[in-house]
């Protein structure tokens, strides 16, 4: 079991959530707040073994995958605690982009995945849970064998050189090779496969990478969304301009994709997407 070490609690309502599991390790939940809602941003492992360049959990070294029980009780005890702080009563959506990849740890997120759609107090439906991915195939390849929950996927770049500068995985697992297995992915009538779009400036925010990704997805049902990428102490990154980021999204309207910015929450506690990894590799 874990326990809840420590909360924080950001300005624009955001809270990080900090775990000690019974082997002295940590792991980090973030919940992001919606309205009256809430999402929880699971984590599936301590470290992460791919190491993306702009990701700060891959600075950490990979330590092991969470059991589906500490999965399970990451979810708990964040809900609890939100039920006692922030008098909400509806049960939280789910997305795994915490610390990790998810698809590397397959059985035990399946199992947090029917224990959170089945147990009574929760059930919640599978277009309230989305799995994301860095593009590790072995695991797309064994998505079907899920409950019908959302799939998004870490992309970055269309462009397999570049992709391939801030994401070792590509070269073992080229873009095109993943997109040959998600494209024939049963999709319901209002669901979309979700690419995630970590917008970086001078590195995937011209005119060229808006048209590679167009001829990458266009035939797909998909929507693309729009991170700016958010900085940490060392990094090499600069995050664009919300001009800039406007920018890039009216190039891909044009192209006639599906896009949406998706707004970056918890900065000032370093909850944003990239920014999560364990306290004892700070």
């Amino acid at each position: 079991m874990s326990s809840l070490e420590k909360v924080q609690h950001s300005i624009d309502g955001t809270m990080k959530m900090l775990y000690r599991l019974s082997d002295g390790h940590c792991v980090e939940t973030v919940a992001l707040p919606f309205r009256k809602k809430y999402t929880l941003c699971l984590s599936s492992q301590v470290g992460c073994r791919f190491n993306c360049a702009f990701c700060l959990t891959g600075k950490q070294q990979f330590q092991r995958s969470l059991t589906s029980t500490e999965i399970i009780d990451q979810y708990l005890r964040a809900w609890h605690y939100l039920l006692e702080h922030k008098k909400t009563i509806a049960t939280a959506n789910i997305v795994f982009m915490g610390q990790g990849e998810p698809l590397d740890n397959f059985e035990a997120i399946k199992e947090g995945i029917i224990y959170f759609m089945q147990t009574d107090g929760i059930k919640l439906g599978p277009r309230q849970i989305t799995v994301s991915t860095a593009g590790y195939l072995p695991g797309i390849k064994r998505f079907l064998e899920l409950p019908p929950i959302n799939l998004a996927i870490s992309l970055h770049s269309a462009i397999n050189e570049k992709r391939s500068q801030i994401m070792p995985i590509n070269k073992k697992y080229p873009i095109g090779d993943i997109i040959d297995v998600v494209k024939n992915f049963p999709l319901a009538k209002k669901q979309y496969l979700a690419f995630e779009y970590l917008l970086i400036k001078n590195f995937n925010d011209q005119m060229d990478d808006a048209n590679h990704l167009f001829t990458l997805i266009r035939e797909l049902k998909s929507i693309v969304n729009i991170i700016p990428f958010n900085p940490y102490k060392g990094t090499e990154f600069i995050r664009p301009t919300q001009t800039e980021v406007e920018q890039f999204k009216q190039l891909l309207v044009r192209l006639r994709l599906r896009t949406m910015i998706r707004a970056s929450r918890g900065h000032d506690i370093m909850a944003a997407c990239g920014q999560l990894r364990s306290p004892s590799h700070q």
